[in-house]
């Protein structure tokens, strides 16, 4: 009998890894747990230091730069990876940002730039990234984004990111939609807050932590190798009869009033 989360033969690109402790960097590590080869993005020469352990660790074969604001560097991604493999079977994309300025401050107070900013990497840069892969998925494949339980109910302090990642999940439905017919799936994944490098932007985000683990039912928070293990089977056949779908790891903080 074969093991249920098999990724064996498939090959995988995962955008966001920070460092060792990032969702991504969990995610990477369960695909390459499941026996995928893989492709991984750092965000600039600053983060390369701490992304290359998780690279080296995982024998990632493709490693390359990829600031989704600066034009031509996602599609230089995409180009390494056309010559290199020829195709490409699964996508994570663990990418978001906002200015402080505009994240630190009520809704109703955020600027139109800051929020269009935080639209275009956190949410268009998903939709840039299935336009780019479909030519690599010929035989279908599977795209995952990473979300948060603030797109569908109102977190304190998580301000403009509540209405972004809402379009985060959006998209994914809408994706799912459009790329059945290629046999693309499409994924939402809300996990619970992880201190990640990215969350530490959000304000009293130590309270937060504390409150989740609180209501969370086991009174404990999940891990990144946990939500990995979750992304590994999206990303497995195993989850082909789903798509479109947002997927809680998160401890079942959500089913919680």
């Amino acid at each position: 009998m074969t093991a249920t989360v098999d990724l064996e033969g498939k090959r995988g690109l995962v955008v966001g890894i920070a460092n060792e402790h990032s969702i991504a960097a969990g995610c990477a590590r369960a695909f390459r747990d499941a026996g995928a080869e893989l492709a991984v993005t750092f965000l600039n020469e600053k983060a390369l230091p701490f992304v290359s352990p998780v690279a080296d660790a995982i024998g990632a074969e493709v490693v390359g730069p990829c600031d989704v604001r600066i034009p031509g560097q996602l599609e230089a991604v995409f180009d390494d990876i056309t010559k290199r493999w020829g195709r490409l079977d699964f996508l994570l994309h663990s990418i978001a940002f906002a200015p402080r300025e505009d994240l630190h401050t009520p809704l109703v107070n955020c600027s139109s730039e800051g929020f269009g900013l935080a639209m275009d990497v956190s949410c268009h840069s998903f939709i840039r990234m299935a336009n780019l892969t479909l030519p690599l998925m010929k035989d279908g494949g599977c795209l995952m984004t990473v979300s948060f339980y603030g797109a569908d109910k109102v977190v304190e302090n998580y301000n403009l990111m509540g209405p972004v990642k809402a379009a985060l999940e959006s998209s994914v439905r809408y994706l799912a939609a459009d790329l059945a017919s290629r046999n693309v799936r499409v994924h939402a994944i809300s996990t619970g807050p992880v201190q990640t490098r990215a969350a530490s932007g959000i304000a009293r985000f130590d309270e937060l932590i504390n409150e989740v683990r609180e209501r969370t039912p086991a009174k404990r928070l999940v891990s990144v190798e946990e939500i990995g293990k979750v992304a590994a089977f999206l990303a497995s056949d195993a989850g082909t009869p789903l798509t479109g779908s947002v997927t809680y790891a998160d401890g079942g903080f959500h089913v919680m009033a």
